[in-house]
């Protein structure tokens, strides 16, 4: 996947820059060509010698680098670059390219690049989650850097939180992926995440637990495969991927009219949201008041099945259910399958996946079952995606 693939290594000011030694060695032995730049701060870190054996190439940290015969080290390093990471990527920095700030040479060729730019964010806990790198954050994604990270850990100034570095590993696969063909290019997906709230009154709500991590992974690999993604998501806390066309929605009914609207222009439904199944048929308009030990009936009805909607169109879109079950997971899965018509379904014991990182997920097809494997939402995702690319039909 990057053998030949001319790619910038950038590594800022961190801690996690030793596992930027890991990343180079890495891309070099899939066969990437990497050059390095490195800031000041990252050569206190580790040395610019590391990366330069690594590399097999010499490594850029001087703005006013007299190799350059022009003096223009900042544009001419960058131009026959097809991708540039930045791993670790600070608070500082990615503040930075935020605001097109260009102070020494690896932010200026940042801010001079005509390539695609990926940033692998590490920082303290506090640094992250503060609000100024939040916006940050924000701007950079609606600019269309990519954003690998971080994720939550052990940090070295002995906190834990979010705002560790990605593995190397993973980093790799996140750039694989970029670099990855477009298998749904020209193909429009609708994806649903997270749950919905069903409500009892002006306070209370009836719901399903549901981080919406795997629907928001799943919705970012469609797009990283070269597909028009819309992503109707209920309520969750997460950021919209880059390039994903995002409707908010609340209920299941609010869910399943924003899926009724865009499915007949669909290719592929992937139905990923922890839809409650049930709602109150009367909710209260006030707040109900505690009965004083005497029981309270709620009378519930049930809310429409979404994904048997659109499986049951007629021409309508290719679908793919998720199942999240607690036991007897097979049985489950292909009872599933089989009573929704679907041509494939992806399934999970959802003890080992609610709110974390992690999933191990079998699909089910007419062709049997297959196992995807442990590991990150995001990984499992972009296989989920190649393998629905593989059914879809093939345009002659």
């Amino acid at each position: 996947m990057l053998k030949g693939k001319r790619i910038l290594l950038g590594i800022a000011g961190g801690i996690a820059a030793y596992k930027a030694a890991m990343l180079a060695r890495l891309l070099v032995r899939a066969g990437a060509d990497v050059r390095v730049a490195m800031t000041e701060a990252a050569t206190r870190l580790v040395t610019p010698v590391t990366f330069q054996a690594l590399s097999n190439q010499p490594v850029w940290s001087d703005l006013w680098d007299q190799r350059v015969p022009d003096a223009m080290g900042h544009i001419e390093l960058s131009r026959d670059r097809e991708l540039i990471v930045v791993a670790p990527a600070s608070a500082d920095f990615m503040a930075k390219v935020a605001h097109g700030l260009a102070d020494d040479l690896l932010s200026t060729l940042c801010v001079a690049r005509r390539c695609p730019l990926m940033l692998a964010p590490a920082m303290n806990v506090e640094m992250w989650e503060n609000a100024a790198t939040q916006r940050n954050l924000g701007v950079l994604r609606d600019d269309g850097v990519l954003i690998e990270g971080p994720v939550a850990g052990d940090q070295a100034c002995g906190e834990t939180g979010y705002g560790r570095m990605l593995e190397p590993a993973q980093i790799a696969a996140g750039i694989e992926a970029f670099f990855a063909p477009k298998r749904l290019a020209g193909k429009r997906v609708l994806v649903t995440a997270g749950p919905t709230e069903e409500p009892i009154d002006p306070v209370r709500v009836l719901t399903n637990a549901s981080s919406g991590k795997m629907g928001y992974a799943v919705a970012r690999a469609a797009q990283e495969a070269g597909a028009e993604v819309t992503l109707v998501s209920g309520p969750v806390s997460l950021a919209t991927p880059a390039g994903v066309a995002r409707i908010d929605v609340r209920t299941a009914q609010e869910m399943f009219e924003a899926v009724k609207k865009r499915a007949p222009s669909s290719d592929v439904f992937i139905s990923v949201a922890a839809v409650a199944d049930y709602k109150a048929k009367n909710p209260s308009t006030q707040k109900i008041k505690k009965a004083n030990g005497r029981p309270v009936t709620l009378e519930l009805e049930e809310n429409p099945d979404i994904l048997a909607y659109v499986a049951g169109m007629k021409n309508g879109p290719f679908c793919v259910g998720f199942a999240a079950e607690s036991e007897k997971l097979d049985q489950h899965a292909k009872e599933k399958r089989a009573t929704k018509n679907l041509p494939l379904l992806a399934a999970n014991l959802v003890q080992d996946a609610l709110g974390a990182d992690t999933n191990s997920i079998v699909l089910y097809d007419d062709r049997g079952e297959h196992p995807l494997g442990t590991g990150a939402k995001l990984e499992l995702a972009r296989k989920l995606v190649e393998h629905v690319a593989g059914m879809l039909p093939q345009k002659k």
